[in-house]
């Protein structure tokens, strides 16, 4: 398992580890370099999220699969796999008065994730013209039985991958949601995109899943100078958080193939991320692509008591 992602359901308190079904590693170390099974990967790979719950922290279930190709009528999506997924809760994503056909709440985790997305009629999935982009769904417990495949989220005519979220509320009581992705390769059209790299956007709509709603880009290539040669395309698998400490948000950036997670950090996103640069800043080399989750200092104290013993 790979791309390991936190979030919480805050009606019941309940955690949920989500991670891409994919073993890239298989003994050789080629990873996703060049002569890589990635194609293979990319092209017919899983299309399960592998999941985890806990109510503790400490106290995890067994992993369970997620089939996010499925559709309500029963019907798969052609993915070509299923990669580096997110979720954020929305406590009002069905209408009022629903909640006795949804387990009593209004609330599920709107899910999104990378994937090729090949035509229905397309199962062999041949058609070379098929591009990477950002798939979105809904789920109550991230279980195939309350799950519902949504469709494209992001398409910028050229490959998008990785995305990262983050919403805060504004002075007026608006909840903003930003959200940094990765663009790939070479654009598939002429159509207006996105430069290669990291780009981050935001929108103040509600229903910000929908594929009708309006970002607007706040800043792109972001995290070059991480990169020895500073080539933008040489950051992936961003992770945006907040800290509860001292207001600032931060956005770790993956410098490829070797470094691992630099950081970004910023008082404001709506005016970008600078360099955080900091001789107190350390992490191990090749950490990348995970999350962050806020805890209580409750939670906190737990975790450090039953360090090393959990499962």
């Amino acid at each position: 398992m790979r791309d390991p992602y936190l979030t919480r359901n805050p009606e019941t308190g309940r955690v949920y580890i989500i991670a891409t079904d994919l073993r890239v590693f298989d003994g050789s170390g080629r990873g996703s370099a060049p002569g890589s099974p990635w194609y293979g990967f990319s092209h017919h790979g899983s299309t399960n999220l592998i999941i985890w719950y806990s109510d503790d922290l400490v106290h995890w279930s067994e992993p369970h699969a997620l089939d996010v190709s499925r559709r309500a009528d029963g019907t798969h999506a052609q993915l070509g796999c299923a990669w580096a997924p997110e979720a954020l809760w929305v406590p009002d994503y069905y209408p009022e008065g629903s909640e006795a056909e949804h387990n009593g709440s209004r609330g599920a985790f709107v899910v999104y994730w990378s994937s090729k997305l090949f035509a229905d009629d397309d199962l062999d999935h041949v058609d070379d013209a098929v591009y990477d982009r950002v798939l979105w769904g809904v789920t109550q417990d991230f279980t195939d039985a309350t799950f519902e495949y949504g469709g494209i989220f992001i398409d910028k005519h050229r490959a998008t991958i990785d995305t990262t979220m983050l919403q805060r509320a504004l002075p007026d009581g608006t909840i903003r949601t930003y959200r940094a992705t990765k663009a790939n390769g070479t654009p598939v059209d002429d159509q207006p995109t996105v430069s290669r790299g990291i780009w981050l956007d935001a929108t103040d709509s509600p229903r910000w899943w929908e594929p009708s709603t309006e970002w607007h880009v706040i800043q792109e290539e972001i995290g070059a100078d991480w990169v020895p040669n500073h080539d933008p395309a040489g950051v992936e698998g961003p992770a945006l958080f907040a800290s509860h400490s001292d207001g600032r948000v931060y956005l770790y950036v993956d410098v490829i193939p070797s470094i691992g997670y630099r950081p970004m950090v910023t008082s404001d996103p709506d005016r970008g991320f600078d360099y955080l640069r900091s001789d107190d800043f350390y992490m191990a080399p090749h950490t990348k692509h995970g999350g962050v989750l806020s805890l209580s200092h409750a939670e906190y104290d737990r975790l450090r008591a039953a360090d090393g013993t959990l499962g």
